[in-house]
């Protein structure tokens, strides 16, 4: 682009580099008590070069009102058609009106930085005013779409996301014209205030900041569909800004590895179980990109290899929390295919799906694929190869479930290298939480009872130390879940010592004693999760909070079912634990005579609990007959 050489427009040019010199680099060093002084500066140069245009616009024979842009108003970020612009964005009155558009652009950003809202909210306007006269070329598509974005960010920021919407999408389809039209690498902004025979920017730098500048469109566009709940949308926007942020090399290796891994988690929950696998492999390679963990040795003698050893740990466990998310969520969704009535693997169901399964999916994930690959030729190989060591389809056998489940478990001990209970309480908490899942669901795969009780016993030794050790009085909550999952885990290992000794012709003592020392434990956990619910005084609550109705009543329909299944050779023992489980089923129907919408939480519990209320009696006085006719 030709340019002036006068010696105002040379001190313009000098101006506009330093402008930009301590906006971008000394405005780095600014002290904390004067933390916008460079910012400063650059405004009142940016201010002289503004008038010095104008200046020099009028001596070229442009009035003052033509070189404003005096245009109509834009409404919502909309630009004007293409026809009737007063002129082509590479005619002389383009590049003039380009050029104090570039320095409203910097204006605008700079009130924007330092917290001047309005003020740059308006220079953005004045920016759009000037070149929306003008025909989109090479000259000034860039600064439109720059423009554009930051009064989207603007927008979105004051919570006017229809607003933001409004300008974003602009940006985008004004760089999708673009690129149809033209696709060479535009002008650069900084390219407008140059030398003749001065070298404009080289043309890949352009090219990567005008890709870096789309990106930014995308990303923010990505926001703003989250926020107006598009999550399809948003997630594919997510997708493209990852893609497109790997392909121009415009990234932070830990931070896209976290927006990959999430995204992978907004795939789960719509069970497309090959995306998220893909984003959590190229999540996991590009996060090594980073470097390697510094050792505890080398953490200790340097704040920061210290620094670096945390943040690592922590990014790494992180992502591995999200294949732990990934290989539970493949689990249970299989689970609910296969599952009956009852909660039991459906073998009639399992056999309909293999059948269905064979050879259609493999095709259809290569279609799929082709779509949504991340990487580069430095990296495809290593994403494919970690894809590779885990399905991303449903598990239809206790074999593929075991698969799984081992890779699971694998990001378990990743995940606790960090989050470890010391210092991370919570999340260390949900980790085992999620691992005592990992075995629940793969024991719903596995046939043989003996083995599926080992399963949860493993569970039953995973939560049951914190259980004890955790102080309630901090921990409400999370201790409630946990006494809740115990007591649960021991009633399903007291169902199937029940199955199994169903098989035998007598249980033997060994047998008896395991299975009520079940009953007990699950009546001990399931009375911790209830005691939890009583006032300081130890009074029952009335009126059950709306979360705690379910499940305390559950508790309640438990406890009292447990009660009556104990086993004892000793009628008084009998007769005691029979009065237990009629006074727990007594207070599940009483409650809900007392709360009637209460019934419908719990229609199921509340029926059968009216039958063991009429039932149950019959069978004290028995017990008290036989005792009678002893004596």
């Amino acid at each position: 682009m030709a340019a002036p050489q006068s010696t105002e427009w040379r001190t313009v040019c000098e101006k506009f580099r330093l402008a930009q010199e301590l906006s971008e680099v000394e405005s780095r060093k600014d002290p904390a008590n004067n933390p916008f002084r460079s910012k400063y500066t650059a405004r009142d140069l940016l201010k002289e070069i503004l008038c010095s245009l104008k200046k020099i616009n009028i001596e070229e024979g442009e009035t003052d009102n033509e070189a404003e842009g005096e245009s109509r108003q834009m409404v919502d970020g909309e630009p004007g058609s293409e026809c009737g612009k007063a002129c082509t964005g590479d005619s002389p009155a383009g590049l003039r009106a380009a050029r104090l558009a570039v320095v409203q652009y910097c204006l605008g950003l700079n009130h924007i930085e330092t917290e001047e809202l309005s003020a740059g909210e308006q220079h953005l306007i004045n920016c759009l005013k000037l070149i929306d006269k003008c025909t989109t070329t090479r000259e000034n598509v860039s600064l439109f779409i720059q423009a554009r974005n930051q009064l989207g960010i603007l927008w979105a920021g004051r919570d006017e996301i229809e607003k933001a919407q409004g300008f974003l999408e602009i940006a985008e389809s004004m760089y999708l014209l673009y690129m149809k039209e033209d696709g060479q690498p535009p002008l650069d902004l900084q390219d407008y205030f140059v030398l003749e025979g001065e070298e404009l920017s080289q043309r890949e730098k352009i090219r990567s900041r005008f890709e870096m500048a789309y990106t930014h469109t995308l990303y923010y566009l990505a926001q703003v569909y989250k926020n107006l709940q598009q999550y399809e949308r948003s997630g594919q926007y997510c997708h493209s800004t990852l893609q497109r942020q790997l392909e121009y090399k415009q990234f932070v290796p830990l931070e896209w590895a976290i927006n990959a891994a999430t995204l992978s988690q907004y795939y789960i929950t719509k069970t497309r179980y090959m995306e998220a696998r893909h984003c959590l492999a190229a999540a996991s390679v590009i996060a090594s990109l980073a470097g390697e963990i510094p050792s505890e040795a080398a953490a200790k003698e340097s704040d920061a290899e210290c620094e670096k050893r945390e943040e690592l740990l922590q990014k790494r466990s992180e992502i591995a929390r999200c294949w732990i998310k990934y290989c539970l969520n493949l689990m249970q969704d299989a689970k609910k295919l296969l599952e009956d009535n009852i909660g039991e693997l459906d073998l009639d169901r399992q056999e309909e799906l293999k059948r269905a399964r064979r050879n259609e999916e493999e095709d259809k994930e290569k279609g799929r694929k082709s779509a949504i690959l991340f990487g580069s030729s430095d990296t495809f190989d290593s994403i494919c190869s970690l894809e590779e060591k885990v399905s991303s389809m449903l598990p239809l056998d206790f074999e593929e479930a075991r698969s799984i489940f081992l890779v699971g478990q694998s990001y378990v001990a990743q995940a606790e290298e960090y989050f470890a209970m010391d210092g991370h309480v919570t999340d260390h908490i949900e980790i085992l939480q999620d691992h005592s899942a990992l075995f629940k669901v793969l024991a719903f795969f596995e046939q043989d009872l003996e083995r599926r009780c080992k399963m949860h016993k493993r569970r039953v030794d995973l939560l049951e130390p914190v259980c004890k050790d955790l102080n309630a009085q901090y921990y409400l909550l999370i201790c409630r879940q946990l006494q809740f999952e115990l007591a649960e885990t021991c009633y399903e290992m007291m169902d199937l010592k029940l199955a199994v000794s169903d098989k035998q012709d007598q249980p033997d003592v060994h047998t008896i004693k395991k299975f009520n020392h079940l009953c007990s434990s699950s009546i001990k956990y399931y009375q911790m999760f209830l005691d939890s619910i009583r006032s300081p005084e130890g009074k029952f609550p009335e009126k059950l909070e709306d979360d705690l109705l379910r499940p305390a009543l559950v508790a309640k329909f438990r406890v009292a079912r447990l009660q009556s299944k104990l086993i004892s050779s000793n009628l008084a023992t009998q007769l005691e634990n029979l009065n237990h489980s009629l006074e727990s089923y007594s207070f599940i129907v009483q409650y809900c005579e007392e709360n009637p919408e209460a019934k419908k939480a719990v229609e199921t519990e509340l029926e059968l609990s009216n039958e063991m209320v009429s039932l149950l009696p019959l069978k004290i006085n028995r017990i008290r007959s036989k005792m009678a006719s002893c004596k």
